[in-house]
């Protein structure tokens, strides 16, 4: 089997030799200078060149073209010292990250604070038909990729996305609040970016690519649940995904995709009714457990689920947790993976232990 074959027989429930292997899930920076101290060869100059040693495949390429706010600025740093910098993302999002470690930003203010802001965000950075969307050699890479039996995505963090793309323009807070004080609004914004991720799909579906996965980065669950309630899942977001899954299955996409850390165990049923099929990362330390979801949705295709923390314990702790997700795995729908990227408190010599024996696992050696 090719990669693009294994990879949809495995999350459709059909026959498969075995699942993909991926170490899709990369390094922390600080992760990676660790690693160039403790010796890890020289010829490694990316994680790519790790994943090729080990023997990673080919996960689903991203078609390379505009999802999000469009003309991309990149980030716009602003200010900066020695420890940090002060920067406008693309999203128009004004942040601060620190130099020296890893950390979640500090967002300091957001584009969209009413009808009037979100009107004008529109206008500028959200028409669907700009002409930076469908820019560059997009169309012969997407060739290249076909020809090579490589699996194709439509969408990617952090620019396809329908709670996501609110809470962007809003903020945490003000984006929740305005489910119940602005729910016009939050209805107008989400239907607007569902307008322009299906335009840009249809554009890109009309120009000869063979997709085999849509992808819709949410990010919408903390350990305690979900962000908003199924009810209000169901209301808000059930419309757009209904349309998402329609375009969809009328071009032969058998996978629609959600990216969610945290735990989402009260919006999976929401989420598979109206059209999901493929659910990630499945975060252990919010208490998602990839057997316990293999059981009660077994129609649901999952990647993702070993906790990297075990990483950082060693042979024993990881071998532990490898056999812990192996009834998943051979239950099928699943891509073993991690749970999430690679954090500074794992070792160089801890990783190959994990790459080495998931891959003997993985394919049965």
């Amino acid at each position: 089997m090719n990669d693009r074959e294994r990879f949809v027989a495995c999350l459709t429930g059909e026959k498969v030799d075995h699942p993909p292997f991926w170490l899709w899930w990369g390094p922390w920076g600080t992760t990676w200078r660790r690693w160039q101290r403790e010796g890890m060869p020289a010829r490694f100059q990316s994680y790519g060149d790790v994943r090729r040693e080990f023997g990673g495949r080919a996960e689903p390429q991203v078609v390379p073209v505009a999802y999000g706010p469009c003309p991309n600025t990149g980030w716009q740093i602003l200010e900066q010292t020695d420890d940090w910098y002060l920067f406008l993302d693309t999203w128009q999002i004004l942040r601060r990250n620190f130099k020296n470690h890893e950390s979640m930003s500090a967002f300091l203010r957001f584009p969209v604070r009413d009808r009037r802001d979100w009107e004008e965000y529109k206008a500028r950075w959200l028409d669907p038909d700009h002409p930076d969307r469908l820019g560059g050699d997009w169309l012969d890479q997407c060739r290249r990729w076909m020809a090579e039996g490589a699996p194709i995505q439509l969408g990617r963090y952090p620019d396809c996305t329908v709670f996501g793309g609110v809470r962007w323009m809003l903020g945490d807070e003000e984006c929740l609040l305005a489910f119940y004080d602005q729910p016009d609004l939050i209805r107008d914004m989400m239907n607007h970016l569902t307008d322009l991720y299906l335009h840009v799909f249809q554009r890109v579906v009309d120009a000869g690519v063979r997709v085999d996965v849509v992808h819709v980065w949410e990010d919408m669950c903390s350990r305690q649940g979900p962000l908003i309630s199924p009810r209000h899942w169901e209301e808000f977001m059930g419309p757009c995904y209904r349309r998402i899954r329609g375009f969809a299955k009328a071009r032969g996409i058998r996978l629609v995709s959600v990216d969610t850390d945290g735990r989402p165990d009260d919006i999976v049923p929401p989420m598979m009714r109206n059209g999901v099929t493929y659910l990630w990362p499945m975060e252990v330390a919010a208490g998602t457990d990839v057997n316990d979801y293999r059981r009660r949705w077994p129609h649901l295709a999952l990647m993702g689920g070993i906790d990297k923390r075990a990483l950082a314990h060693g042979p024993q702790a990881i071998d532990a947790e490898l056999a812990r997700i192996r009834p998943a795995m051979e239950s099928g729908r699943y891509i073993p993976e991690l749970d999430h990227g690679i954090p500074d408190d794992v070792s160089w010599e801890n990783f190959c232990h994990y790459a080495a024996a998931l891959r003997r696992m993985v394919a049965g050696e």
